[in-house]
């Protein structure tokens, strides 16, 4: 058989790999592994079309097959995809190939595509567009809040990975009872910087000063630098401002994301934030916060008081 898994998102590859070795029956002894990238596709081909010597299955991991989408990688060694295009005429039944794609879509224009398509199976490994639902099934038979799982969503900032993890330590907790609250989130997962920014922004936005103050002096408690938090405040509102201008010229949130190398489900967030500001208005911020960052470093304002008086003067 021959599997394309293609999408961002980490966690889910893992699954559907983990998947397949399950239905299988195979062990990572029986894997073998390989970068498109530095290894002939000749080589690849031979390994599977060859018999496996510690089971009568074997899987063949081929990671950075950027030639099924339209993403251009140089390689290091010229490939013949005329290699692979034979093997798919005459697969072989105890060898699973399976083709790993870090792009957000296949070219579906390309032969060798559609060619995969007819004999193989392609899945999809992009984060959930509902992220509730998905966090639901993530939990089994533990009951979990609607406001749970959306502070759950935003301090894992969409990564599927950490999300599990923090899941998980959430289930230890409440083995007995089966039930994660909105408290028990707040209580038992780890709350980033990241968040303090996000919610951070949320007030200035809203243009409540007191709860932004309050939010920064939070974050000062935690020993988090001011310099820092400019810094950070600075690059979230230069993202809200790349994602809206992207995003006025038709690009789509995964557009956006691919672009700018960042995370889906930090877009829909800076793009969800830039509902409520003005192109100008970000701007003029991005101004304000490098004019007190060279301030700050030439000693003409305490740095601790830098972001108070730009909270004030908003």
């Amino acid at each position: 058989m021959v599997y394309v898994l293609y999408g961002t998102d980490l966690y889910l590859r893992k699954k559907e790999l983990e998947k397949i070795m399950r239905e299988h029956q195979l062990e990572s002894i029986d894997c073998s592994q390989y970068d498109f990238l530095i290894t002939p596709l000749k080589d690849i081909v031979e390994d599977a079309s060859t018999v496996s010597l510690f089971h009568s299955e074997k899987m063949i991991l081929v990671d950075n097959a950027y030639f099924l989408s339209g993403t251009t990688k140089k390689t290091s060694i010229e490939q013949n995809i005329d290699d692979l295009s034979i093997y798919l005429d005459y697969l072989n039944p105890e060898s699973h190939l399976v083709f790993i794609v870090d792009a957000d879509k296949l070219d579906e224009r390309k032969k060798i595509v559609k060619k995969i398509k007819q004999v193989g199976v392609i899945k999809e490994c992009s984060q959930p567009k509902d992220m509730q639902k998905f966090i639901s099934l993530m939990a089994g038979d533990y009951q979990i809040d609607v406001q749970a799982k959306q502070l759950l969503t935003e301090r894992t900032k969409g990564d599927l990975l950490l999300l599990e993890q923090e899941l998980e330590k959430l289930k230890m907790y409440r083995y007995d009872e089966k039930i994660i609250s909105l408290e028990d989130v707040e209580n038992y997962t780890t709350k980033t910087v990241d968040m303090d920014i996000f919610h951070f922004i949320e007030n200035i936005v809203a243009n409540k000063k007191e709860a932004a103050l309050a939010t920064y002096d939070e974050m000062l408690k935690n020993n988090e630098e001011p310099i820092k938090i400019i810094i950070m405040l600075a690059n979230q509102f230069r993202l809200i401002f790349q994602a809206k201008t992207l995003y006025k010229k038709g690009y789509t949130e995964k557009d956006i994301a691919s672009t700018l190398g960042i995370h889906p489900y930090r877009i829909k967030l800076a793009l969800q934030s830039g509902r409520d500001f003005q192109c100008d208005q970000l701007l003029m911020y991005l101004k304000k916060l490098a004019l007190l960052d060279s301030k700050i470093k030439h000693g003409a304002i305490e740095k601790k008081f830098a972001l108070e008086r730009f909270i004030l003067e908003l």
